[in-house]
């Protein structure tokens, strides 16, 4: 069984449970309140620039130079294809980039940053295939599920356009090759970072609905 199949079986009631998190369910309806979508593509901003200098981080590690170019690839097309996203919401509510990372971005990407700094090149690839792989799969069942007339239909077409779905099959395809080269402790650790980044992942979009601050 490949390394991605492996680590989706372990995380099915992670993912379970972000799919019947309210803020998808009620993101699915259109029924989510602004406030808290804008507080997410707040969030979300400013946690794609960290996702892309981890990215950076790891193709530094690729021995591979096909892998070191995909990675940068993945890198840039983090800020410019999803900052578009985030840029057409700000421009239609009227808002600005005025705050800092919540708990929960905050915990995501220092732990994404943390391993694609000390951790080996497998391990790195673990954690950061999560942010790929649970939005594509969050997107097409929001798609299929999608209230008529969503006000946050051009987020759903985002996560669930074919231009997405391959750049996430890419992200798969090279965890999966480089798996097949690394040894059992190696996939061990691949495994505990993919699962640890999808509790993340969770953890992201409930500091999202409550529009969580830092306490005291």
């Amino acid at each position: 069984m490949s390394f991605s199949k492996t680590a989706w079986t372990e995380i099915m009631p992670i993912y379970k449970s972000i799919i019947e998190h309210p803020f998808n369910q009620e993101l699915a309806q259109g029924t989510l309140a602004k406030e808290k979508f804008q507080f997410y593509m707040k969030q979300d901003s400013l946690y794609l620039v960290d996702f892309s200098r981890a990215l950076a981080l790891t193709a530094s590690k690729a021995q591979n130079p096909d892998d070191l170019v995909l990675l940068l690839d993945f890198s840039k097309g983090a800020i410019i294809a999803e900052r578009s996203l985030h840029e057409f919401y700000f421009d239609f509510y009227g808002i600005q980039l005025d705050i800092s990372q919540a708990p929960g971005c905050f915990s995501y990407t220092h732990f994404l940053i943390s391993t694609a700094t000390h951790a080996n090149y497998e391990e790195a690839l673990g954690a950061l295939l999560p942010c790929f792989w649970i939005y594509r799969e969050v997107g097409m069942y929001i798609h299929k599920n999608a209230a008529k007339d969503n006000p946050y239909q051009k987020w759903i077409d985002t996560y669930s356009g074919e231009e997405f779905q391959e750049i996430v099959q890419n992200a798969i395809d090279l965890t999966d090759r480089v798996a097949t080269r690394a040894n059992a402790k190696q996939t061990e650790q691949m495994l505990e970072a993919f699962v640890i980044s999808t509790r993340l992942e969770w953890m992201f979009w409930d500091s999202a609905y409550r529009m969580e601050q830092w306490k005291p």
